[in-house]
């Protein structure tokens, strides 16, 4: 290690030097003196007391128990009932202190080059010095203890500033103190430096120039002697990155009359599904009291032990339950009144299994050559799992417990039970019909209709004949505030037609979302577990579709310059959720509010407290779904490669979702490169052709698809290929036609800018989505998926997330079946929404950083209840199957708040 360092300080030594128009900036250490630091550590340079302080951290949210089935250990007592013990994570403090290899104890596989660009100079030296012997002081509790405050930190610095400024605003000069022995403490880096830039409107904080140079590229140190990073709000300093509440997250406050009007048309939207639950569950209690031979009045539901940090599912479906459903009294298992329904009928969905496991045959047939030898002597992994399907209810319409084979003991009747307070739902349904009912002559503007947007508002997207939904409509983010722009919104949403919203990061305070930000925020995290994971991750190869754990620097360094395989073949590498989801908000408090704060819309789409998303009204304690905000981080390249592009598969999302583009970095292919992939391409071309052929030229039953309704399969995907073997064997020799047919997809629109367009989106129409599935299944051999092999089984062409359509296989869906997605480049800064039940995908155009969180809309509840009866049909251990965004539960308490809030405030707007 101390190789690498002096290394890297040596070549920073010979380059830097930079003459400021202010002076000229000294320079670092000697090589010796750097050398003695690494020997005997840093010592007066940075205090542990300076350090402790700078360093913060949120306290991290628990993550709670998602299913039932998972969480509870049965236990009989005396009187033969079930004790359920419940296991429930608990927020707690760990105690211990942090040792000074915290960063040491894991892998760190730094190259001896990873201070060669402009990231790794002295500044990240002294970071990772800085991070290794750090030490943290915990009290009896685990709670980390000051050794400094703010406070104290800010008076030292407004008496160093003091004297610092004089003459005119505009002109501030850096300041040099080495002359007279004294030393300032930069805010970035909370170092003492010789040189830093004080700031004249606030007069305390200061920043050094390599921190300048190196965290605020775009800001000479004149603008930041105006307007330092602190006041310009936009400071990414450790303290600053892991503070919540510096900036206002709302755009504007709703007035009283117009949340009267969102609630009413809240409870206007959702009441006929709520009425559907309530006529669900009375049949269900009509047949129970025809079993006990009692009246409708005299039927008592006993109340079954539910916590509210758990989710109970279905034991056959796993469709959440939310109020009834029945239990067995003996083995627990547990039946929703769907489940019930269909048993009563005779017509029980089949839940089948298959597991299903792809071949590795090697990186050359990755790359168009040959299978390994031994791979060939493998065959495809099918077992197929027989589901049981006879279970028929009894002639009372009781059920009997399920049979052993499917979970249950087959012995004892289903009891009906509930969850919630009995008759709570029907009350709450006549409750929302009255008040409506007072506010009808307030119903005219549900119906208001708004007028026709401007043309320099729509983009075109499609091409399809004879329809009127071609162009997608675009406002920028700027117009969007007005009542007008948000009925053009409310009516494009209700007829499924996606949203883009142009120029969203104007909106913002300016952070930075550079990949070497978040990271050094999530490095400087107080926690140690989450910071000692920091230099490795776990990312996703998009030509095998494995996971493979690289170095955090190099991955990020791969999305800035490019990464590629041995034969010049780019490595398209991405990272899904990261940080994880559930921890964003802890983890980067900062960024969280920096997103929350451009969101467009945000009474749809605040994730904390948005009046018409529906997925917020889950009141305190109740267990909510993980809707994001969520990172995804991936390369890209303008060329569509036809294997191992940095997509998002064909997917159809349970909810509503909007997607912000955050950050940028465009990464071109040299000649060699090109001409490299070019002659890769036509290999693939040959490969294509020659198994097309063998296809054809067998006759097994093994081509057959399985449907939706049959058997599952489960892909076993995961596999190390971090290593890669050497390049394909043979000469690479490329002609100018072979170049030629490499193809650039772009699309013309008729508004272009200097901006490109970074990511490539196809949405698809929900009324498409039949013919679309019949194309996917017709054309399934052509498309490959895991370690790049031929998809051999379809469950469902969309929910399997198996599918990427390129422009070749798009031109022969609207041949063939005359569909056509929506198609556009999403720039930076843009956001793109996306309703429920449309079916897409995206293929990044540059190295992406995109964030994206879901909500639900009431107007488009009707297809989060579709998509979770079409979820619920799934084979058993189906990625997509389990009901995770519990619509029904969001359905009832929603109602509930908005009849709550709307009853506290008509006696004040009466």
């Amino acid at each position: 290690m101390e190789v690498m360092f002096t290394k890297g300080l040596t070549q920073y030594q010979n380059n830097y030097q930079r003459i400021s128009n202010f002076q000229k900036v000294p320079k670092v250490p000697k090589k010796e003196s750097v050398q003695e630091i690494l020997k005997h550590g840093i010592k007066e340079s940075i205090s542990d007391k300076e350090e402790d302080d700078h360093a913060q951290s949120s306290e991290l949210r628990t993550k709670l128990p998602s299913k039932k089935g998972q969480n509870i250990q049965d236990m009989e007592s005396s009187h033969g009932q079930r004790i359920p013990k419940k296991y429930r994570s608990a927020s707690s403090n760990k105690k211990g202190c942090f040792e000074d290899d915290c960063f040491n104890n894991k892998k760190r596989g730094f190259d001896d080059d990873c201070f060669n660009d402009a990231l790794e100079g002295d500044e990240e030296m002294m970071f990772l010095l800085k991070a290794s012997s750090r030490k943290r002081f915990r009290n009896s509790d685990g709670v980390m203890t000051e050794r400094n405050s703010e406070d104290e930190r800010e008076k030292n610095n407004e008496f160093r500033n003091s004297n610092m400024c004089t003459g005119s605003k505009e002109r501030c000069s850096p300041i040099n103190v080495k002359g007279n022995g004294d030393h300032l403490k930069c805010h970035q880096c909370m170092r003492k430096r010789t040189i830093v830039v004080p700031c004249t409107k606030c007069k305390k904080k200061m920043y050094c120039l390599q921190c300048i140079k190196q965290w605020y590229p775009h800001l000479e140190e004149v603008e930041v002697s105006r307007l330092c990073p602190f006041c310009r709000r936009n400071c990414n300093c450790n303290v600053c990155l892991h503070s919540s509440g510096i900036i206002k997250t709302s755009k504007r406050d709703i007035s009283g009359r117009e949340k009267i009007h969102h609630l009413q048309y809240l409870i206007h939207s959702l009441l006929p599904y709520l009425k559907q639950i309530c006529e669900e569950q009375t049949k269900e209690m009509e047949i129970e009291a025809k079993i006990q031979g009692k009246s409708f009045a005299e039927i008592e539901v006993q109340q079954t032990l539910c916590y509210n940090d758990e989710r109970i599912f279905c034991n056959y479906c796993a469709t959440s339950i939310i109020d009834l459903h029945r239990s067995c009294p003996k083995c627990s298992y547990e039946l929703c009144l769907r489940c019930c329904q269909e048993i009563r009928k005779g017509s029980p969905t089949s839940r089948g299994a298959m597991k299903f496991q792809y071949i590795n045959k090697g990186y050359d047939y990755m790359h168009g050559g040959d299978p390994l030898p031994e791979s060939c002597l493998l065959k495809t992994s099918k077992e197929y799992i027989k589901s049981f399907t006879k279970w028929t209810a009894n002639g009372d319409g009781s059920v009997t417990c399920a049979q052993k084979e499917i979970g249950g003991c087959g012995e004892c009747l289903l009891e009906l039970k509930r969850i919630l307070p009995q008759g709570w739902i029907s009350s709450l349904e006549v409750k929302a019909g009255n008040l409506l009912e007072t506010f009808s002559s307030q119903r005219t503007i549900f119906k208001q209709k708004c007028t026709g947007k401007s043309e320099e508002m729509l983009r075109r997207a499609a091409s399809r004949v004879d329809s009127d939904d071609n162009y997608l409509y675009c406002p920028a983010s700027r117009d969007i505030l007005q009542e007008e722009e948000r009925l053009h919104f409310q009516q494009c949403w209700t007829n499924g037609e996606p949203v883009i919203i142009r120029d969203s990061l104007e909106q913002a305070a300016g952070l930075s979302w550079e990949p070497m930000v978040m990271w050094r925020a999530l490095c400087e995290n107080g926690d140690l577990e989450i910071s000692s994971k920091m230099s490795e991750v776990k990312a996703i190869d998009c030509l095998a579709g494995c996971e493979v754990e690289i170095n955090t620097h190099q991955f990020f360094r791969g999305y800035m310059e490019g990464r590629r395989y041995g034969n010049f073949w780019p490595e398209m590498l991405k990272l899904k959720d990261w940080p994880p989801s559930d921890k964003f908000e802890d983890l980067l408090p900062r960024h969280c509010d920096e997103f929350i704060r451009v969101l467009p819309f945000q009474e749809y789409t605040d994730p904390r407290s948005g009046i018409l998303n529906i997925a917020v009204k889950l009141p305190p304690g109740v267990l909510k779904p993980d809707l994001g905000p969520k990172t995804y981080i991936g390369y890209g390249t303008a060329e569509e490669l036809g294997r191992g592009d940095s997509v998002t598969k064909l997917h159809c999302d349970m909810s509503d979702a909007v997607n912000i583009l955050m950050h940028t970095a465009e990464v071109v292919l040299s000649d060699e490169q090109r001409s490299a992939v070019a002659t890769l391409k036509g290999r693939h071309r040959a490969q294509d052709g020659k198994e097309r052929l063998d296809r054809e030229n067998l006759s097994c039953p093994t081509d057959q698809l399985v449907q939706s309704d049959c058997e599952e399969m489960e892909a076993l995907e995961i596999a190390d290929i971090s290593k890669h073997p050497s390049d394909i064997d043979g000469e690479i020799n490329i002609s100018e036609s072979e170049i030629e047919r490499a193809t650039f997809p772009g699309l013309s629109t008729e508004q272009e800018t200097e901006e490109t367009g970074s990511a490539l989106w196809d949405i698809f129409r929900r009324e498409d989505v039949p013919q679309l599935e019949a194309y996917l299944r017709k054309h399934s051999k052509e498309f490959r998926h895991t370690y790049c092999s031929p998809v051999e089984q379809v469950v469902h062409p969309i929910h399997d997330q198996s599918f990427y359509l390129t422009l070749e296989h798009k031109r022969k869906l609207k041949e063939e079946f005359g569909v056509e997605p929506w198609t556009f480049e999403q720039r930076l800064g843009e956001a793109v929404f996306i309703p429920a039940g449309c079916p897409h995908q995206v293929r990044n155009l540059k190295s992406c950083t995109k964030v994206a969180v879901d909500f639900v809309s009431p107007e488009n509840v009707h297809e989060c209840l579709r998509l979770t009866e079409e979820f619920r049909q799934l084979p058993i251990n189906h990625r997509a199957r389990e009901d995770k965004l519990e619509i029904k539960k969001m359905i009832i308490y929603a109602v509930d708040k908005a009849i709550t809030d709307l009853e506290a405030m008509v006696p004040t707007h009466n």
